[in-house]
C-alpha cells in the first residue's frame, strides 16, 4: 500500500491476535515497527519473527494504562528510528461477563482503564511526536461492541463506544494539522481473546451462526485494514468507525 514503506509504526497490544497481525503487515509493507506489549515472551516473538522475515521492529513492554510507560514506548520509537508516523492503538481486554448490578467495580475499572483510557493515553503521547513528522494517522482498535449492546458485557461495551466517540472528537480537532485518527470494529475474529470465552461457551458457533458470511474473521483481515487505513490510499479517511464484520451489524 503506498505510503507505508519506510515509515515508523507503533502496534500496541502485538503479541498475538490482531495485534501481532497487523504488526507483521506493517513490516511486510516497508514499516518499522515498535511492538508493544505486556506478555513479554510473545511480544519479544513478534518482534523478532519481523527481523527474521527481513524487517526492522524493536519490542518494548508496555501497559498502556500507564503513561509512564506509553511515554517510554512512544520514546524508544523517536530514540529508536528517528521518527513516528503512525500507531495502531489495539491493546485491549475482554473483562469479565456479569449482569450489570452483579460488575464488579475492579472489572469495570481494570476494562475502562486500559480499552478506553489506554487509548486516551496512547494518543495524548503518540499526537506530539507525529506532528514533529509532519503529520500520519492513527488507528484505534474498537469492537461491533462499539456499535451495538451485548448482554452482560456492559464494561466492554462502554469501554469501546467510548473508543468510537474519542476516535471522532481527536479526528476533528487534528484534521487541519496533518493527522488522520480512524477506528476499526471487528466482528468476532479468531484471536486468543475469542478462544478463551469459548472455552466456557459456546460463543464460537453462536458467533457463526449470527455472522452472515458464515465464519470468524481472521486477524489478517483486521491487520489489512489498520495498514490500508494509514496508508496513502485512504487519505481521505478521518474520523470513520471501520466495520470488519462479516455483516454482523448490517442485520
Amino acid at each position: 500500500m503506498d505510503g507505508i514503506e519506510d515509515t515508523v509504526t507503533i502496534v500496541t497490544g502485538a503479541s498475538t491476535g490482531i495485534g501481532r497481525s497487523a504488526a507483521m503487515r506493517f513490516a511486510e509493507e516497508g514499516a518499522r515497527v515498535v511492538v508493544a506489549d505486556v506478555n513479554t515472551d510473545d511480544g519479544a516473538a513478534t518482534a523478532d519473527e519481523i527481523e527474521d522475515a527481513g524487517g526492522e521492529a524493536t519490542f518494548v513492554e508496555t501497559d498502556v494504562s500507564d503513561p509512564e510507560d506509553v511515554q517510554a514506548m512512544v520514546e524508544t520509537a523517536v530514540d529508536t528510528y528517528g521518527r513516528l508516523d503512525y500507531a495502531f492503538n489495539n491493546a485491549g481486554i475482554e473483562g469479565g461477563s456479569d449482569p450489570a448490578a452483579d460488575q464488579p467495580l475492579e472489572n469495570w475499572e481494570r476494562v475502562i482503564d486500559v480499552n478506553l483510557k489506554g487509548v486516551f493515553i496512547c494518543m495524548q503521547a503518540e499526537i506530539p511526536a507525529i506532528l514533529e513528522t509532519d503529520g500520519g494517522a492513527i488507528v484505534n482498535t474498537s469492537s461491533i461492541a462499539g456499535k451495538v449492546g451485548f448482554p452482560e458485557l456492559s464494561p466492554y461495551v462502554a469501554s469501546k463506544h467510548g473508543v468510537n466517540g474519542l476516535t471522532k472528537s481527536v479526528a476533528l480537532e487534528y484534521s487541519g494539522e496533518g493527522i488522520r485518527v480512524n477506528a476499526i470494529c471487528p466482528g468476532v475474529i479468531d484471536t486468543p481473546m475469542v478462544d478463551r470465552a469459548s472455552e466456557e461457551t459456546d460463543t464460537t458457533d453462536q458467533a457463526i451462526a449470527a455472522t452472515p458470511m458464515g465464519r470468524l474473521g481472521g486477524p489478517a483481515e483486521i491487520g489489512d485494514a489498520a495498514v490500508w487505513l494509514c496508508s496513502d490510499d485512504s487519505s481521505f479517511v478521518t474520523g470513520e468507525t471501520l466495520v470488519v464484520d462479516g455483516g454482523y451489524v448490517s442485520q
